[in-house]
């Protein structure tokens, strides 16, 4: 007999439950599945990285499941730049583009293949179909992807020392890494390459990104109506209840939402989210709906609890508002990326000039960057695929670019006056306000697609009073 697993309830498999779980299962194979409505699109993506890599083999994996703990994992959420190139999910994949001898690549996806029932393994393993779910077949995924899919269990023999000079996106695969005797560098290079490609949006990705932003809308209002419930439990309800309809409607959240309330709003990234909601405090709300191919957005509104902003908390958001409305103002094809986020940080620092809480000039102030104790981070960042997308890109073509149509990008400037700074007069101490939109950049200007949901502090009034329960 064969041991059972440590500290299993059944002592161990016996020939004949072996024999009896390797028989009697149905022929799964599907032959209905169509091909995948990204897969042109994908392809595309694939062409443009190899002409930047003529006659080199790439390789980009899609990565592994990872233990939460003891034997349970975390969500698996593929490496972005393989689900760019290929449109797959699925864990322990790779994209591999050969070289050929005329010029161009060849392109292949490396999957995990179904369980084979001639194994135990396919129902005692942890992470084996009976287990985790159905996977597609090699025949299905080659069909959804327009791929030529191999088992990806052979791909470290494959690629074993052919002489073929190969780049890989490293920290992915465990195997490859160890298998592939890359240079460094060279796979840097490769990978600030496979982030660079997600810069400029294609229409199909475009769209992606509405049904996203659009969703975080409805996400948003859901809050607002619950807001009662919130005061009456905590910021978890505000959580949860942005998280239903990210689940409802896509894959997941983009990221950890911040439900901040309170003093907790002046925390850039507070996820607790587990403090008191109280009325005539802030609630600043940092959220995105993530779509099931994996596009996400990323918003933020800051709301008066009780539905109306006190005189200061007024006085400040107008002063975060204005600062807005001065960044969305630059971004415009032709225009520098950092455009937004200085015409933004002036008009903060000139406002923290006339409030008295930096020295002025506002100019000087700006040119030794006195106004970052009260606004601290950037003011926005790519978004796509990843809530700060195309991050490994080369700064020359990201936050030293010049700005294109279909770039999507967030600007998000905020005021964090800190619970124990005293600096500022008490009765500013533990307010925190951002705002944040999700602008697709076009030919002749830019589009907010988070314009649904109100923005100045008269619209946010308005629209408490018309969703609040």
């Amino acid at each position: 007999m064969a041991k059972g697993r440590k500290n299993s309830l059944y002592p161990g498999i016996s020939d004949e439950l072996s024999a009896l779980m390797r028989t009697g299962w149905a022929d799964t194979e599907r032959h209905d599945l169509r091909p995948d409505e990204q897969a042109p699109h994908a392809s595309r993506r694939r062409a443009a990285l190899s002409a930047r890599f003529p006659g080199e083999r790439l390789v980009v994996p899609a990565g592994s499941l990872r233990i939460r703990s003891n034997d349970s994992h975390y969500p698996f959420r593929a490496y972005t730049g393989y689900v760019h190139l290929t449109g797959d999910q699925a864990r322990d994949g790779a994209l591999v583009l050969e070289p050929r001898a005329d010029g161009g690549h060849d392109a292949h996806c490396y999957q995990l293949p179904r369980d084979s029932r001639d194994s135990d393994e396919f129902w005692t393993g942890m992470t084996s179909e009976l287990w985790m779910g159905r996977r597609r077949s090699l025949a299905e995924s080659e069909l959804v992807f327009g791929l030529p899919c191999r088992d990806i269990r052979t791909i470290a023999e494959d690629l074993r020392d052919t002489g073929v000079p190969t780049r890989l996106v490293r920290g992915h695969s465990a195997e490859l890494d160890a298998a592939l005797a890359t240079d460094e560098e060279r796979d840097a290079e490769f990978e600030e390459a496979v982030s660079a490609l997600r810069l400029v949006k294609d229409a199909w990705e475009i769209g992606e990104m509405r049904r996203a932003v659009d969703a975080t809308v409805r996400g948003f209002t859901d809050v607002v109506r619950e807001l009662s419930q919130a005061v009456a439990t905590s910021e978890r309800w505000i959580e949860g209840t942005f998280f239903r309809r990210a689940r409802v409607e896509g894959n997941d959240v983009g990221y950890g939402s911040i439900c901040a309330a309170g003093e907790h709003a002046t925390i850039m990234h507070w996820t607790d989210n587990d403090g008191p909601v109280r009325p005539g405090e802030l609630l600043l709300l940092d959220a995105g709906v993530e779509t099931r191919t994996l596009y996400t957005a990323d918003v933020t509104r800051t709301l008066p609890v009780s539905g109306t902003f006190t005189p200061l908390q007024r006085k400040v958001y107008d002063a975060v508002y204005e600062a807005q409305e001065a960044g969305m103002a630059t971004v415009k094809p032709g225009a520098r990326f950092r455009d937004f986020h200085e015409a933004a940080q002036r008009s903060m620092t000139a406002r923290l000039v006339d409030w008295g809480f930096i020295e002025g000039p506002a100019e000087r102030a700006y040119e030794l960057s006195l106004q970052r104790r009260f606004t601290m981070a950037g003011t926005g960042h790519m978004l796509g695929l990843d809530v700060h997308d195309c991050a490994m890109a080369r700064n020359e073509e990201y936050v030293d670019g010049i700005l294109e149509p279909g770039m999507v990008l967030t600007v998000e400037p905020g005021l964090y006056f800190q619970p124990d700074d005293l600096t500022v007069p008490e009765e500013w101490r533990g307010i925190g306000v951002r705002i944040e939109d999700d602008l697709l950049v076009t030919a002749d200007g830019h589009e907010n697609l988070s314009a649904g949901l109100p923005r100045s502090a008269d619209e946010v009034e308005a629209w408490m009073r018309e969703f609040a329960g």
